[in-house]
């Protein structure tokens, strides 16, 4: 099982130019297609005086949540080339927008694809590319007593500690690798039996 996931950890800005149009290409890491639809609206505002703003998308560890748009372009020459990149460099919880200003003269449609292409890659170009890991959360609750064997547990297979709350009755919340969850599981579980 795959339990981790490439993304840009920074934001990147690139730039291509073909025939006096100008291609601005805008990378953000992004987590919701909500907070694409924000980042898109903003987009168009700033730059309310270019002809088209197209972009891709591509979220989730699993990679299946993705669009692209090509905002007027002739069919598939601008957010497929963009969604291209993402899918070459195996991005994911990332958009791309690309703003184009025009300069006059028609690109045809393979013209409008390597612009748009090589924009968005020098975008992604410019980021920092990170590996992130795919996490499950697991809640145990346990009394007082249990401390020391679940935190030997804890200690042993170093999850994140997201929340924890010890009393009479104590809860820890943890976040492990996903191919690590099964294991820490059986081990929490076994404790409720000794």
């Amino acid at each position: 099982m795959n339990d981790t996931f490439k993304t840009i950890a920074s934001e990147g800005e690139g730039y291509y130019t073909e025939k006096r149009s100008k291609f601005l290409a805008f990378a953000h890491h992004v987590e919701s297609v909500d907070e694409v639809k924000d980042i898109i609206a903003a987009y168009r505002k700033k730059y309310y005086d270019a002809r088209h703003v197209c972009y891709a998308y591509m979220l989730g560890a699993e990679r299946t949540v993705f669009r692209s748009n090509d905002d007027g372009e002739p069919s598939s020459t601008a957010g497929k080339p963009i969604l291209g990149q993402i899918n070459s460099n195996e991005l994911t919880d990332i958009l791309i927008v690309v703003v184009r200003y025009y300069g006059g003269v028609n690109l045809g449609t393979s013209g409008l694809i390597v612009a748009y292409r090589e924009a968005a890659a020098d975008a992604i170009s410019k980021c920092r590319i990170e590996e992130r890991m795919v996490e499950d959360i697991i809640t145990y609750e346990f009394p007082y007593v249990m401390m020391n064997q679940v935190m030997k547990i804890v200690k042993d297979m170093q999850p994140r500690i997201v929340e924890q709350k010890f009393d009479n009755a104590c809860l820890i919340r943890l976040g492990i690798r996903k191919s690590l969850s099964q294991e820490l599981l059986s081990r929490l579980k076994k404790l409720s039996f000794e």
